[in-house]
């Protein structure tokens, strides 16, 4: 049997034969589709990333928008909780602790619903209690959606009460800034302004028009000026036409020679009736452990304060003081004349009276008196640091203050004379001018220039005439001083002044000069009076 033969033979063979050139054409198209793939598939992921990018966008800023919506709310509660409340009522609100205000101590959470009533996300606020005598609060909202809870936006804003010592000038009277008077900070007024001077902020009155009572003539804007405009620069008698609205209407003119931010007029005024119960408070306040009380001995106490953050208080027992009411002119100079005393210099002994014989603004009681076995008592007390310094009499005020916020007050809050705080014997100067030295002075009727002021003086602070004026008494057409400059605020109740004139010659202060502090926008004095009504001054997102 033959063996059988499985060899196929005679099978042909085909071989795939590719030219060198098909060959390149293939790999360039298998690069080409991987670069495509490369793009296409970068295009979908940036595609899709921005997709999640817009995505996320959206919800951010809704979480944004709901932050806003806290600040709003919070914004509300402060209405209904302060509005129309006397300082002592705001403070007793912030000081509170059962309930304390919301968001103090634990985190205030609530939900956020469209005007649909979807319910969008939540907000939680974290608020800083505003310390002792501050009229700033600071509030953070942080809001999210309930669709994406993790993507949250926080707001910060500072929300802040206004106070009294945002002016350079605010007054409740008739004002005139005569010619040498420069102004640095807004002025306003609840009546008319004259100002002859030179404003370089906005000046304000309450009142469209009013008959300026230094002069005869036509009714005038209810801030105007008798200025000629350059090149005369000389006064109008009795009025400028283009300052009369019978004679211009209702649009006064131009003049930024004299008004270098404008003026406004009418706005609202500001009420200086509430001051009363301001006192009330500070004197309670500076009576339980936020400051120190001194009684109404004698005519009212003399206060040195020292840059060593200590102030001495000296007893007065008789001052020249001027008659009531004023004549055109005074003799009186205001000056401390006697002081209480003891027999001993040690401060031992028998009480007596010690007189001091005035030579001049630089005299101080603190040395043996000339013909006499008398010593002038004294008491040295630390500065109480955001804290209040209330004497029920008159104060006779002077010195420099380093690193210390404090605001002294001299108010008789019973029955008797309302008390005054005279200054001019020596300076009253900042030892810095960066918010760490604040001063507040605040009389019940005058803060009173004295006759015996220096020829230079210069008063640092914020200063408010609670019924009076704050001003230098009319002591003759004899009487010239250099300058005065106030580096701070005036609030006046009656018509303020440092000079005199009869028209033609003038006497008194020749320069007056007004420096608004703003650190004093921020950093009120102690207990300062202020509007009641928080709004938004300071905004951020963190």
């Amino acid at each position: 049997m033959k063996k059988k033969n499985n060899t196929i033979k005679n099978v042909p063979r085909f071989t795939l034969r590719v030219s060198r050139r098909e060959g390149s054409a293939l790999a360039y198209a298998l690069i080409i589709m991987l670069a495509v793939m490369i793009i296409l598939t970068s295009l979908i992921s940036y595609i899709v990333s921005q997709m999640n990018y817009s995505s996320n966008q959206a919800e951010r800023q809704e979480a944004f928008e709901v932050a806003e919506a806290g600040v709003s709310w919070y914004n509300w509660y402060l209405a209904h909780q302060t509005d129309g409340k006397t300082a002592q009522q705001i403070n007793n609100f912030w000081q509170g602790t059962s309930p304390s205000p919301l968001g103090i101590g634990s985190l205030y959470q609530q939900t956020f619903t469209a005007p649909d009533g979807q319910t969008l996300g939540s907000y939680s606020l974290d608020v800083q209690r505003p310390v002792l005598g501050s009229t700033i609060v600071i509030v953070k909202s942080t809001g999210w959606t309930n669709r994406a809870p993790n993507e949250k936006r926080t707001i910060q804003v500072r929300f802040r009460r206004p106070s009294w010592s945002e002016y350079a000038v605010l007054a409740n009277d008739v004002m005139r800034f005569g010619q040498g008077t420069v102004i640095n900070g807004k002025i306003q007024s609840n009546y008319g302004i004259r100002m002859d001077g030179t404003a370089n902020n906005v000046v304000s009155s309450s009142v469209a028009s009013y008959d300026d009572p230094d002069h005869s003539g036509k009714v005038e804007y209810g801030v105007h000026t008798h200025l000629i405009p350059p090149a005369d620069t000389s006064l109008a008698d009795p009025y400028l036409n283009n300052e009369a609205p019978a004679n211009n209407g209702l649009i006064p003119p131009d003049r930024p020679d004299v008004f270098k931010a404008g003026r406004k007029f009418p706005v609202p005024t500001v009420s200086f009736t509430g001051v009363t119960s301001d006192l009330a408070y500070m004197k309670t306040q500076a009576q339980s452990g936020s400051g120190k009380y001194f009684d109404n001995t004698g005519k009212g106490r003399q206060i040195i304060l020292n840059s060593n953050g200590t102030y001495t208080v000296y007893t007065v027992n008789s001052y020249d003081a001027p008659p009531s009411p004023l004549p055109s002119s005074t003799s009186n100079t205001n000056s401390i004349t006697g002081y209480a005393g003891t027999k001993n210099s040690n401060g031992t002994g028998s009480a007596c009276t010690a007189l001091v014989t005035m030579n001049g603004p630089n005299t101080q009681c603190k040395n043996k008196t000339t013909g006499s076995t008398c010593y002038c008592s004294s008491a040295t007390y630390t500065i109480p640091n955001n804290g209040i310094i209330f004497v029920e009499d008159n104060i006779w005020l002077e010195g420099t203050i380093n690193k210390e916020k404090v605001t002294i007050v001299a108010a008789n809050m019973g029955s008797g004379t309302q008390a005054n705080i005279f200054v001019g014997n020596n300076n009253i100067l900042y030892t810095n001018f960066d918010g760490q030295d604040i001063l507040g002075v605040i009389a019940q009727d005058d803060v009173e220039v004295i006759k015996n002021s220096q020829t230079t003086l210069t008063l640092d602070g914020a200063f408010i005439a609670q019924n009076g004026r704050v001003g230098r008494d009319n002591y003759g057409t004899s009487d010239y001083k250099n300058s005065i400059t106030v580096n701070g605020s005036i609030a006046t109740n009656q018509r303020y002044g440092f000079s005199w004139t009869d028209g033609f010659n003038s006497w008194g202060y020749d320069d007056r000069i007004l420096n608004f502090d703003n650190n004093l926008i921020y950093y009120p004095p102690p207990y300062f009076p202020t509007g009641t009504e928080y709004s938004i001054d300071l905004w951020k997102e963190l």
